[in-house]
């Protein structure tokens, strides 16, 4: 059997989109058919979401998706306004994208392991494996210990998702996790200093909610930090009100992408005309066939008044292919350039003062 010290060799490398001009590729695909046509639209319709200078672009990641190498993307995306808000699974941003923060990393998987033949072993070493993607188990048990450690430093009542993640962007930067002081740049890094919110709708199920745990379970009897879900919708059906013109951007489905389409039912419970969500990409390798959410498409979500249907596109494909295709066709093609970042962190202070 391999050691730990020689299965985690070879770490993942986050694509740099910036660096690879796919203007001319993407264009290409346009005159294809299937996917390819399919990919060229959902390009076209984010750098159309950009230009629009009204529209609030809603990121939702879903998936495996930091581990898998696409950190860097997101970050470039979020310095250069050109996402306002994320919508994520919790796995993403604490277990991945914060973890990496803390100066750990994800590692590739020989081909040997993909399909569970070495598991037994990797659990005696404490590796967890992603498919094709290794972690560190001890890492991750650090990871866990420092989300309880920002638990416990704060005033112990109810929080959104989004000001507990805060918190988490506030902690890299006291303590030096921060490109200046040699270490990576993050999504929660770029999100705090951007007043970019990010939402975990569910928030518990990831590195974040073992911290709840052990903080909760050490104080019985006694105030605590608790999650508030309702808040989390609450705030996002907030941003909204404050800014009626949406477009989302989904890579993946599940909860994020229900969460972040219901704002506009949310709206009209709450007695306003939202208008649908005027754009809305989303990627995906999930099925329609059984009914799940992950693969409902975009003119079904339009039925139940969510999404508009003149610029929606689905994109059967797998997000570490097609995210860089897209977010790079609108970096290269300059879309962002005359939008500023809606600073929808900001607009959400006076409602949780």
């Amino acid at each position: 059997m391999a050691t730990k010290k020689e299965l985690l060799q070879k770490q993942i490398e986050h694509i740099d989109i910036t660096k690879h001009d796919v203007v001319a590729l993407v264009d290409a695909m346009g005159s294809m058919a299937y996917s390819s046509r399919d990919l060229h639209r959902a390009a076209t319709i984010y750098d159309m979401m950009l230009r629009d200078t009204e529209c609030g672009v809603i990121l939702c990641l879903a998936g495996s998706l930091i581990s898998a190498g696409l950190q860097k993307v997101i970050v470039d995306l979020v310095r250069n306004n050109m996402v306002d808000a994320i919508v994520s699974t919790g796995a993403n941003i604490v277990d991945q994208d914060f973890f990496e923060a803390l100066g750990y990393r994800h590692y590739i998987a020989g081909d040997e392991y993909k399909y569970g033949a070495g598991d037994a072993d990797l659990r005696e070493l404490m590796i967890d494996r992603i498919y094709d993607t290794f972690i560190d188990e001890e890492e991750l048990r650090i990871c866990d210990d420092v989300t309880h450690q920002i638990i416990d430093s704060l005033e112990p009542k109810a929080y959104s998702s989004r000001e507990l993640i805060k918190a988490m962007g506030e902690y890299l930067v006291k303590n030096g996790r921060t490109p200046e002081h040699g270490n990576n740049d993050s999504i929660v890094l770029a999100c705090y200093e951007k007043d970019v919110p990010i939402f975990c709708p569910a928030f518990s199920d990831c590195s974040f909610g073992f911290g709840i745990v052990a903080h909760q379970h050490a104080r019985q009897g006694k105030a605590m930090v608790s999650i508030d879900s309702g808040k989390d919708f609450y705030e996002l059906t907030q941003l909204k009100l404050a800014n009626p013109t949406t477009g989302l951007l989904m890579m993946g489905g599940g909860v994020p992408k229900n969460f972040a389409q219901d704002i506009v039912v949310a709206a009209d419970i709450l007695g306003v005309e939202a208008s649908m969500h005027k754009y809305a990409i989303q990627v995906t390798v999930a099925d329609a066939r059984d009914g799940a959410l992950s693969g409902s498409t975009l003119k079904e979500a339009s039925s139940w008044g969510k999404v508009d249907l003149t610029f929606e596109q689905m994109v059967y494909a797998e997000a570490t292919m097609a995210f860089p295709l897209i977010a790079g066709y609108a970096w290269h093609k300059k879309a962002a350039a005359a939008r500023e970042g809606k600073r929808f962190a900001a607009v959400l202070e006076p409602v949780t003062a």
